[in-house]
């Protein structure tokens, strides 16, 4: 009980100094605790729509997915004949059955021919209104649609681009184009995670999106009473008979629910991921605060060890502290955990992906975690600190004004730091060399460890050149004032070393990634511009494939040269080794291909694979399976018939662009599958004639106007595009790390705070020389720049050092080109000064604010 009452009076007694400390837990378990909420909302959400839009048992074309996804590679959903449906109809234990049609390949215009997709990446839906979607729709303007002329809207899709009653769109299918007038509006039921959804009549949606009458692609069964949906669904199958996917309501959420649920999963782990950084960097400020407090109370605590407690109960008092620090800082986190999940759900709604806060699902685990993250967190932090008051003796506490420094323990210190950074030195070395790409990614793995933890144990060491250094460079010319800002960074290294290793650890990964992705950009650009030979490239951003009317608009368009479409499939090889390998990619295009892409070959002529019969492999693929020129595959095409292709070129397996392609030519492919199982092209690359690139260019936008859907580019575009994207990402993850870089900056802000406190007499000797409140503010903001600096050199040069290991890693997947940005590293660097001088603002105010004479007479 004495150790807990000493430990809330020490608590209490020093509660300004605490509040940045309980900040960064709060800050980090806020974090975890927000994006378990946010995730766990999503998949709240996900299925209710999932459960809420499934019927008893489902009846779907052979070849859908069990996912409802109908995209299929000529452009229009799988269907099934008509008389599915009164099959089913006979099957026993059914009550009501209901044929339905609907697509997701296809794209919705308005009169302006401006697409009405989402732009979160939710699909846009077009099928026919039916009793299961009136179960979770109300329609709340207009009717359902009758006739041709009608379509229906869901009221998100309405609100987001103002239509209304009696505006005309457009159905763009690989079909052609459907043009209808707005007759109604639905509002979902449950929450809309962002679809766009679009309903025509039955016998329009089989025309618009198949092209043909009497086909569904799906049947809806509603089960009799008193009949199972398993018992259901083997009474349907037996009445149908083989070809046809049936699933129950539970099967079919769940297939959906796993669709999406990678993808929440990666963002789930991707975010806990940041959140572990903003943790380990919050470790070094709660060491620092703890080690500064136990270093200024060192005589109380000698009087406490003279008068009797014992080493442990020193021990438990410090840890008693963080205890309550880690559960103050974890409550005020959990709660505002749900905040930033609101936050989150709200920001996701600016994006078109609706999420109700009605669906808040805050599980018990997620406080659960926070709390005991947060708090183990906290007092694993201070249990050195703690470990440091305990062996403190009495009579050298009495004596000294300090905890003596331990020389033995700082050598031990210095020597495992070096062997550390060596040992990652060693392991970055390795994953440069590595030939492989997953062996490299292991020592790459490693040695970023192991190096980040040597520089962690090694700062203090580093601490004292490197500041002396930066001393000469920055504060020198501020004289006596930068002289003294040297000498208070340098007086304990242990401290400034862990003050810069919280910055170090965010600003090495901005320096990595910032490597990485310069990098990439530069090496897929210095690709293109030697591999591709065509001027245009026309494909959807959607993934969409490319409609046959869109095609002959390319080929129509004036000032072309030549135009080469490029269809992707699969089949099923046999190799000349006797096996077989199942669903492999293929493409085939036009023989102008080979033109429009320089593809290196290792043996052969790309142009032969053209011919008649013919085709390429890479080179991977020929030593994998025995394959040289004149070798023979078998190639069982989807939807089509056996082919015997005879290889006659032999790519790199190291390029970037179509890495690891067989090319065929379309010819060949046509010979095998019949016109109308034949795939619709994933692009079309388009070549203008000498001199008129721009003009086709233009021609090529205006001949595409009709379908929005589909973007034309030239190689600056397609450059352009590349690094916009790369860029999104990066500036995603910098906004993530900069939880962890808040909290760098929060140590520096404490740092300064206690050693403000620490050299409260010698600032007031200092004051009463001659030292002007003035020239004392700008000491301790020069000493916090230094420090920050001294973080951001470390985090730097780390940085570009896994940058530039993880770039030999993509060299071997082709990416070449090692590119330092030096711009963004000199602008973190220099921004960083700035960090160091934003957070002296406070501690420097309050040193200038003391009383002289009150600061000499502090013991």
């Amino acid at each position: 009980m004495t150790v807990m009452k000493t430990s809330m009076r020490n608590f209490y007694a020093h509660k300004g100094r605490m509040a940045l400390s309980a900040v960064a837990v709060l800050l980090s378990v806020a974090f975890v605790c927000g994006t378990l909420v946010f995730t766990d909302t999503m998949n709240t959400t996900f299925d209710k729509l999932f459960a809420s839009t499934s019927s008893d048992v489902t009846v779907s074309a052979k070849g859908a997915s069990d996912t409802g996804e109908t995209t299929s590679d000529n452009g229009k959903p799988p269907v099934m004949p008509a008389s599915v449906l009164g099959a089913v109809r006979k099957a026993d234990g059914v009550k009501s059955a209901e044929g339905t049609v609907f697509s997701t390949s296809a794209t919705v215009v308005d009169a302006d021919k401006d697409s009405l997709s989402p732009t979160s990446g939710a699909p846009t839906i077009v099928g026919n209104w039916n009793g299961n979607d009136a179960r979770t729709m109300e329609i709340t303007d207009g009717a359902a649609p009758k006739g041709s002329d009608q379509v229906m809207v869901d009221a998100d899709t309405a609100d987001k681009h103002h239509l209304k009653l009696g505006d005309e769109i457009g159905v763009i299918t690989a079909v052609g184009t459907h043009t209808a007038k707005i007759s109604g509006i639905a509002a979902f039921q449950v929450t809309n995670p962002g679809a766009a959804i679009f309903y025509l009549d039955t016998k329009t949606a089989q025309e618009a999106l198949v092209g043909e009458s009497n086909v569904y692609t799906n049947v809806n069964v509603t089960a009799a009473s008193g009949v199972s949906d398993a018992q259901l669904k083997k009474n349907v199958a037996a009445e149908i008979g083989g070809g046809y996917k049936v699933q129950t309501a539970k099967e079919t959420a769940d297939a959906n629910r796993d669709s999406v649920g990678g993808f929440l999963d990666v963002m789930k782990y991707a975010m806990l991921g940041f959140a572990g950084i903003a943790f380990l960097v919050g470790i070094f400020l709660i060491i620092n605060t703890f080690s500064m407090l136990v270093a200024q109370r060192t005589r109380e605590i000698g009087l406490m060890r003279a008068i009797g407690s014992s080493r442990k109960q020193v021990n438990r008092s410090v840890l008693a502290e963080a205890l309550l620090l880690g559960v103050v800082g974890s409550l005020l986190g959990v709660g505002a955990g749900v905040g930033i999940a609101v936050g989150l759900m709200k920001l996701m709604s600016m994006t078109g992906m609706n999420l109700s806060t009605d669906d808040l699902t805050v599980a018990w685990t997620t406080p659960v975690v926070g709390m005991v993250l947060g708090i183990v967190v906290t007092v694993l932090a201070a249990y050195l600190p703690a470990r440091r008051a305990g062996k403190v003796s009495p009579m050298a506490a009495l004596r000294d004004a300090g905890a003596p420094a331990d020389a033995k323990a700082g050598a031990v210190r210095a020597v495992i730091g070096l062997l550390l950074t060596g040992a990652g030195g060693l392991g970055l070395y390795l994953a440069a060399a590595a030939d492989k790409a997953a062996e490299g990614s292991l020592w790459l793995g490693l040695g970023v460890v192991l190096s980040l933890i040597g520089f962690v144990v090694i700062g203090p060491l580093l601490a004292g050149a490197v500041v002396r250094v930066l001393g000469a460079i920055v504060l020198r010319a501020f004289g006596p004032v930068g002289r003294m800002a040297e000498r208070n960074a340098l007086r304990n290294p242990r401290r400034t070393g862990a003050t810069g290793a919280a910055l170090m650890i965010g600003l090495a990964l901005v320096a990595c990634l910032s490597v990485v992705g310069s990098s990439m950009v530069a090496s897929a650009t210095e690709e293109l511009d030697k591999s591709v030979g065509t001027d245009f490239i026309i494909q959807s951003d959607g993934g969409q494939l490319m409609t046959p009317q869109a095609v002959q608009a390319i080929k129509a368009t004036p000032g072309l040269e030549r135009v080469t479409e490029y269809k992707w499939t699969e089949a099923d090889f046999t190799t000349p080794d006797g096996k077989t390998l199942d669903k492999t990619a293929i493409t085939a295009a036009d023989p102008t291909y080979a033109t429009d892409l320089r593809v290196e070959t290792v043996a052969g002529n790309l142009a032969d694979a053209y011919r008649p019969d013919s085709m390429s492999v890479h080179e991977k693929f020929a030593e994998d399976h025995g394959i040289t020129l004149g070798s023979k595959i078998a190639v069982a095409f989807k939807n089509g018939s056996t082919a015997r292709l005879t290889v006659r070129a032999i790519t790199s397996s190291d390029a970037v662009i179509d890495q690891g392609a067989m090319y065929t030519s379309i010819a060949t492919l046509k010979r095998y599958v019949p016109a109308d199982k034949l795939p619709l092209d994933d692009l079309v690359f388009a070549t203008a004639k000498d001199g008129q690139q721009d003009a086709a260019y233009t021609s090529l936008k205006s001949a595409l106007h009709d379908y929005p859907q589909y973007t034309v580019r030239d190689q600056t575009d397609y450059k352009q595009e590349l690094k916009d994207q790369i860029g999104q990402l990066l500036n995603l993850i910098y906004g993530l790390l900069a939880l962890a870089i808040i909290v760098a900056v929060l140590g520096v802000v404490n740092t300064l705070a206690l050693s403000v406190v620490e050299r409260t007499r010698e600032i007031g000797l200092m004051r009463a020389i001659g030292l002007s409140r003035r020239q004392l503010r700008r000491m301790i903001r020069m000493e916090s720049v230094v420090i920050a600096l001294f973080g951001a050199l470390l985090g730097l040069g780390l940085g570009m050092g896994w940058g530039a290991t993880a770039q030999q890693l993509l060299a071997l997947q082709g990416l070449h080109v090692l590119e330092i940005p030096w711009p963004t590293i000199i602008g973190v660097f220099i921004g960083s000064a700035f960090v160091g001088l934003f957070a002296a603002l406070i501690p420097a105010f309050r040193a200038g604010r003391m009383n002289v004479l009150n600061a000499i007479a502090t013991d």
